[in-house]
């Protein structure tokens, strides 16, 4: 059966999360009834990472196998077509080999974490970013966040319900940046990992804020990760200013 890699954008708000559910609506269960509207039977499809409730993705990568052997671009304008009007695109499609996998190909995720501080509520980027009413010490925050580059045991980052074998990862960059709008300031937090841990970026985040609005130090951020103690972690921020910013693979399958 041919493979096809998808590059896939969405905004996760209406979404029980990426990973197909009995009884709510996910990102999954979406491009798996539409590819049934163009081979009927059940289809899985499998991703590079399993987002939460609430999160969007900029580049998600999945594979799915079909019985035909669709041109590409076709086949992501049929699937575009038959997702609308769920808030699910398909970027780019392109044929791979059959024991290529978007999961355990994958060798870098990116995250980004959207933050802005201004006093009145959003209205056209509601639900797309985490707003605050307080400003952030930049500088504090990106001393903090140095703190965590590097492999370490990210117990204290990681969900109770994290599901992974060890907590120990190996962070690559965590940069944090500022842009200045009319409205407000924005934190931009661009997270780079192999992989991460169940609620990983989003403990970050949240205990990062706290650095920034002065209420945490840098050493305390590290005293956090020597503790190896989820009780020690900082708040956990909302899932709706995360995006899963790209996946990155040996070779891109989409570059062709």
């Amino acid at each position: 059966m041919p493979r096809f890699a998808l590059l896939v954008e969405y905004d996760g708000a209406p979404f029980s999360g990426w990973q197909r559910q009995t009884d709510h609506p996910s990102v999954q269960a979406a491009i798996e009834a539409a590819l049934a509207k163009l081979e009927p039977g059940e289809h899985t499809i499998a991703a590079a990472g399993r987002t939460d409730a609430g999160v969007h993705a900029m580049g998600q990568v999945a594979h799915c196998d079909l019985a035909k052997a669709w041109d590409p671009f076709r086949l992501s304008e049929a699937l575009n077509y038959h997702l609308k009007p769920e808030p699910v695109a398909i970027l780019a499609c392109a044929a791979v080999e059959d024991d290529w996998h978007a999961r355990f190909d994958a060798v870098e995720r990116r995250y980004l974490f959207r933050l802005i501080s201004r006093r009145a509520p959003l209205s056209f980027e509601a639900g797309q970013m985490w707003r605050i009413n307080h400003g952030l010490d930049t500088k504090a925050m990106q001393a903090a966040a140095d703190r965590l580059i590097g492999e370490h045991d990210f117990t204290t980052f990681r969900s109770t319900m994290c599901q992974a074998k060890s907590p120990i990862k190996t962070l690559d960059a965590l940069d944090i940046e500022t842009v200045e709008r009319h409205d407000g300031t924005e934190y931009r937090f661009h997270v780079r990992a192999r992989s991460f841990l169940h609620n990983q970026v989003r403990s970050f985040v949240g205990t990062l804020e706290r650095v920034g609005a002065g209420a945490w130090t840098p050493d305390d951020v590290t005293a956090a990760l020597v503790a190896r103690d989820r009780a020690a972690c900082g708040p956990v921020c909302p899932p709706h200013g995360l995006y899963l910013a790209g996946v990155t693979y040996p070779t891109n399958p989409f570059s062709g």
